[in-house]
């Protein structure tokens, strides 16, 4: 197995990041597999996929290459850079570093992620620059018209994890976050089942990066940051909330009992806006309603206060739905 060998300063200093390259760059495996993880990525691969692929077949200099950087078991290290971590930068920042990466370490890096030699029609200079135009054009038609929802998913997925963090520590946080994941103790993170030699991390900038497509990968700078890309939890990445029974909704109001029937599971309200699709103002309202009507409690968890239902609104849901 693989995995990182961190000290207690890296460890306690770990951040969750949000990066619009990392989410661009799940976009880009995701239409290039081809195939959806979910009813709601089913629908995004419907409208985006025809135009990708229509991208693709005309620059076949451009599809090669990023088959060949996507790699067979491990991607091309200039096209995953690793976040600086310094708060949520502009994709147009992000992928600056991969445009600029030196053509000859772009061929460098195939070469690894092939596992074997680079196709001769990829000896080129202008592989970086072609990386970075097909991210820019997966962003621009795919990414970013839903990228203030896709912010707000990744957003609650964090609230989750850090309220895990604060009850079990970073043995519960990393818990399915990804395959292969898991906190080994005695300063050893398993990044993966692979049987790699073990990297030497100490004091490095350790990150967490939530995106929405069923996609993760590892990825580090030197022994100077080191970054863990993950899927968002698979509800919170489907195609909406679950609707509420129409009696329920008749009872409470449709908003409300969305609102309730999403709190089978404890949820923050950074969550519910992410759900639902509601402002933070009205989700507020409808949690008041509902705290004084018994039908939810709330708990709290770190900095965060999470809501569930209690049983009185487990059994007046369980009634509308049976």
């Amino acid at each position: 197995m693989g995995f990182w060998q961190v000290d207690a300063d890296t460890l306690a200093g770990g951040r969750f990041v949000l990066s619009p390259l990392a989410e661009t760059i799940a976009a880009l495996k995701t239409l290039e597999r081809g195939t959806a993880a979910h009813p709601g990525e089913g629908a995004w691969l419907a409208a985006h996929l025809p135009a990708y692929r229509a991208g693709q077949a005309a620059d076949p200099i451009t599809a090669l290459l990023v088959r060949a950087a996507l790699g067979r078991t491990w991607n091309a290290t200039f096209l995953t850079p690793t976040p600086e971590g310094e708060g949520e930068a502009a994709f147009e920042e992000e992928v600056a570093s991969v445009r600029e990466t030196p053509p000859d370490q772009a061929r460098e890096d195939l070469t690894e992620s092939l596992g074997g030699p680079v196709p001769a029609v990829l000896h080129r200079r202008d592989l970086p620059e072609r990386m970075a135009a097909r991210l820019e054009w997966v962003w621009r038609e795919t990414v970013r018209p839903t990228w203030a929802r896709r912010r707000r998913i990744a957003e609650a997925d964090v609230v989750a994890r850090t309220a895990r963090l604060g009850r079990g520590g970073w043995a519960a946080a990393l818990d399915g976050m990804r395959p292969g994941l898991r906190w080994l103790g005695d300063g050893r993170l398993q990044i993966n089942a692979s049987d790699n030699p073990p990297r030497d991390l100490p004091g490095a900038r350790l990150m967490f990066v939530p995106v929405t497509p069923r996609q993760g990968w590892v990825s580090w700078h030197g022994s100077r940051r080191c970054a863990i890309v993950y899927p968002c939890s698979g509800p919170l990445a489907d195609v909406g909330p679950p609707a509420a029974p129409e009696a329920l909704g008749r009872l409470l109001g449709e908003a409300r009992a969305g609102v309730l029937v999403l709190l089978e599971a404890p949820k923050s309200t950074t969550q519910l806006v992410a759900l639902t699709g509601q402002g933070l103002g009205s989700v507020g309202r409808h949690l008041k309603v509902l705290l004084d009507a018994g039908l939810v409690g709330r708990v709290r968890a770190g900095r965060s206060v999470l809501y569930s239902r209690t049983g009185v609104g487990d059994d007046l849901v369980r009634a509308q739905m049976s």
